[in-house]
């Protein structure tokens, strides 16, 4: 069976067993060859339950790891999460931490919703306490990290980390960071986000995708929206370049954003 083939066909019978009355998990450990995937992800499990008038629900979670860096280039380091997020009957989570991945998990799985569950390979050496009984976080929950007074910084995934290591360092400048982990990108917690920018009046918000129709756009147009006047300065986005991922170690630190990027672009937003 060819690499088209078996991400196809794994994923269709993941869909069908799940229409069948099973709650099935497929896994790509490669998040870019889920664009074999994209008619039962997108045709078929997003669509059936709207179809057939609430009738038949769609359990199912489709597992996708990013893979990032290590000189894989550009057909194996594809954020695409927010592709995902923009398709109707999709439910998308991204945790980033240890505590976060199972009880997203264990949520995702019970959904009746088919849920894309976006992981990141660079968080899987991560160490966390993490319960051995069944728990669950909430899909469309994010939680605060952090609390802080003077900006919001809003991150996903792998971000995340970057985000409390820039909000401790920006302590010794005196800027006092509240750090959103969104751990649900699709749906939005919209009233966390409202909450946090109203108090702060400074928003920055760091993806791991690209920046060009993606995530941030979707946070700022949000915030431009609802929370317009409560911005005391312009919104700055932290994302990947507009380009293809680089085969090569040195571009590669200049093309994934980091702390420093996040720590830039936070005394930009406060000077300003």
């Amino acid at each position: 069976m060819k690499n088209y083939e078996r991400e196809n066909a794994m994923t269709g019978a993941a869909v069908g067993s799940a229409m069948a009355g099973m709650r099935s998990v497929v896994v790509h450990p490669r998040m870019d060859f889920m664009f074999y995937a994209m008619d039962p992800i997108i045709n078929q499990a997003a669509n059936w339950y709207y179809m057939n008038g609430g009738k038949l629900p769609v359990p199912v979670v489709i597992w996708g790891i990013i893979n990032r860096g290590g000189e894989q280039a550009a057909q194996h380091s594809q954020a695409l999460n927010a592709l995902f997020g923009h398709i109707p009957g999709l439910k998308v989570v991204m945790p980033s931490t240890p505590y976060d991945a199972k009880g997203l998990m264990v949520s995702a799985i019970k959904d009746d919703n088919p849920v894309v569950y976006i992981d990141d390979r660079w968080l899987h050496d991560m160490e966390g306490v993490v319960p051995k009984e069944i728990y669950e976080v909430p899909v469309g929950q994010g939680d605060v990290k952090r609390k802080g007074k003077d900006v919001t910084l809003v991150a996903v995934s792998y971000m995340v980390q970057m985000a409390i290591k820039a909000a401790e360092e920006l302590l010794k400048d005196g800027i006092d960071v509240e750090v959103l982990d969104l751990r649900s990108i699709k749906p939005l917690d919209k009233p966390l986000l409202l909450e946090s920018v109203n108090k702060t009046g400074r928003l920055v918000i760091a993806d791991v995708g690209w920046k060009t129709y993606g995530i941030t756009a979707e946070i700022a147009a949000t915030i431009a929206e609802e929370a317009f006047g409560a911005l005391k300065a312009p919104v700055c986005r932290v994302s990947l370049p507009d380009v293809p991922a680089p085969a090569s170690a040195p571009l590669e630190k200049a093309y994934y954003p980091s702390q420093y990027d996040i720590i830039r672009s936070i005394k930009h937003v406060c000077a300003g």
